[in-house]
C-alpha cells in the first residue's frame, strides 16, 4: 500500500476542516474501495475521490495532485460528506 503525502496549508485545511475531519479526509486515500475520477476543472487538473469513512458515511473530497521535490502528493481542494442519493451513483456502490 501506498503511504500517501498530503499538501495541507492554512487555506485549504481551513476549508476542508469546516466539514470533515482531516483524520477522515486522509483515510479515504488509502482505502481500496474508494472511487476516483476526473473533475472538470479548467485552471488545474482535480480529481475526485468519493467513498465511505470508518463509520460508512458517504464522503466526497475534490483534490489536485502536486509535485513537491521528488514527492507526488495529494492536495485537498474540499471535503464534504456526500449526500445517500448521490453516493449511490457511484460505481463502487
Amino acid at each position: 500500500m501506498t503511504e500517501w503525502v498530503f499538501d495541507w496549508d492554512e487555506h485549504n485545511l481551513a476549508k476542508c476542516l469546516a466539514r470533515v475531519p482531516r483524520a477522515e479526509i486522509e483515510q479515504l486515500f488509502g482505502d481500496p474501495a474508494t472511487y476516483l475520477a476526473a473533475d472538470p476543472h479548467l485552471a488545474e487538473t482535480r480529481y475526485r475521490a468519493m467513498g465511505r469513512n470508518a463509520l460508512g458515511r458517504p464522503l466526497f473530497v475534490v483534490f489536485a495532485l502536486r509535485r513537491i521535490g521528488e514527492d507526488l502528493v495529494i492536495r485537498p481542494i474540499s471535503a464534504r460528506y456526500a449526500h445517500k442519493k448521490e453516493a449511490m451513483r457511484w460505481p463502487a456502490n
